[in-house]
């Protein structure tokens, strides 16, 4: 059998800046190396039904500016081919029919997972590298180290909600932010963070599994009551779409009746307007306090995902398509692509996995890290000592038209579960 020589680059999963980089630093290095690059279509949709004519050559001339632009030029689609053993098995054999023996894939976790199997499915006829990709900054890599795209993603999104806490200010209203992030809050957080938003929510916070819709109500609720006891009427509120997945789904189901799942299973989280949902619960809770305000809903992510990448993403995209590039035509195989302290560092497919669940592991906030509990501190919402300070809680109990009994009784079991205080050593 005639070895397979072609190297194939495909992309999974939502968009994130840097996608373009990296295909042209791979396609880049494969060329010199003497090997034809296949640019496969809208990642596995059309090769796991056999469709070949979904490709394009990639060649030196034909790349080497893309990396300065968004999105990416190979499209990107959610197929799932692990879904159906047919469809991996087709892929397997659309891939060797297209000669090619080495595949770089572009994703986050859902697209590593694939690469995965399709790894194993080919016995050893196909090298994969898996590059990781996600403006969730959610895939297991080594503290520290985040996925392309993230960083861009934050940037934008830090501007977005600049302008809306002036906007707030100006016409004396509140901006409740859904923010991207599918699971993991580390854009929410580092959005609302990086901005000063008033506060940010994210599901890593809390200590159970599932949310109660009228607990992160109350949170709000008492963030605006807090904010007029300090004589502001505005506020920004980050909300992380992943909190939707932890709601009650029959709670959920009173808002969303048929709640759509996607190829990989997840809640269509796009398809729940959790904005509204969250909004109608606040301003009901608010009304019954006496308290009028403006709420604005807004979605930020879809903005963020095929934005032009920063020189953080250009330089670091590039830097991990190069070393995917080279890993495989050195023998590499079965492994994800990581730049540590400045060096390549592949982590094997195996060590991605969460042995509990059989998929690769998700990287969720530490919620005891110094980073987390800053950024609590600068937010303005019920804290534990604003409950050993009677002035300041009959101070909120005047502003919700209660007495401090009862605004202890009703707000007071926010903060049971808050982290212990920042504490350094010096």
């Amino acid at each position: 059998m005639t070895e397979k020589t072609k190297v194939a680059i495909l992309v999974g999963g939502g968009p994130a800046p840097g996608i373009n980089s990296v295909i042209g630093a791979a396609t880049i290095r494969a060329s010199l190396s003497g090997h034809e690059v296949l640019g496969i279509r809208d990642g596995y949709q059309w090769i796991m039904k056999g469709d070949l004519s979904k490709t394009r050559p990639l060649d030196i001339q034909s790349v080497s500016r893309i990396h300065f632009r968004g999105g990416s030029c190979l499209g990107t689609s959610r197929a799932n081919p692990t879904k159906d053993p047919k469809h991996l098995k087709t892929a397997v054999e659309s891939l060797a029919a297209l000669d090619v023996g080495y595949l770089i894939s572009i994703g986050g976790d859902d697209t590593a997972f694939s690469a995965m199997n399709l790894a194993k499915q080919s016995a050893g006829a196909l090298k994969v590298v898996h590059v990781p990709k996600t403006i969730d900054n959610d895939l297991d890599l080594p503290e520290g180290i985040p996925t392309f795209g993230y960083q861009t993603a934050r940037h934008v999104g830090t501007g977005l909600v600049q302008d809306l806490l002036t906007d707030a200010q100006t016409t004396s209203r509140w901006y409740f932010v859904v923010a991207m992030g599918r699971k993991a809050g580390h854009l929410a957080l580092g959005i609302g963070k990086a901005a000063g938003a008033t506060l940010t929510i994210i599901p890593e916070e809390f200590a159970t599994e599932r949310i109660s819709l009228d607990r992160m109500a109350d949170i709000l609720v008492a963030s605006v009551i807090k904010r007029l006891a300090y004589g502001r009427p505005d506020g920004v509120a980050v909300l992380a779409e992943g909190l939707v997945e932890h709601l009650d789904e029959a709670e959920l189901a009173k808002y969303v009746p048929d709640v759509e799942r996607d190829e990989h299973d997840h809640i269509r989280i796009s398809e729940v307007e959790f904005g509204p949902i969250i909004k109608a619960r606040v301003t009901e809770k608010l009304k019954e306090l006496g308290i009028k305000t403006t709420i604005v809903t807004k979605n930020i992510g879809y903005e963020l995902r095929c934005t032009d990448p920063i020189p953080f993403d250009m330089e670091y995209t590039r830097d991990l398509g190069y070393c995917a590039a080279k890993y495989l035509i050195e023998g590499g195989s079965g492994a994800m692509v990581t730049i540590q302290r400045g060096r390549f560092k592949p982590i094997k497919f195996e060590d991605m996995l969460d042995p509990q669940t059989g998929r690769t592991r998700v990287r969720m906030v530490d919620t005891d890290t110094e980073h987390y509990k800053i950024a609590r501190r600068y937010m303005l919402r019920l804290r534990r000592d604003d409950f050993e300070d009677a002035a300041e809680i009959a101070n909120y109990a005047s502003i919700a038209k209660l007495s401090p009994a009862e605004f202890r009784q009703r707000f007071e079991y926010l903060v049971h579960d808050e982290a212990p205080p920042l504490s350094l050593d010096v």
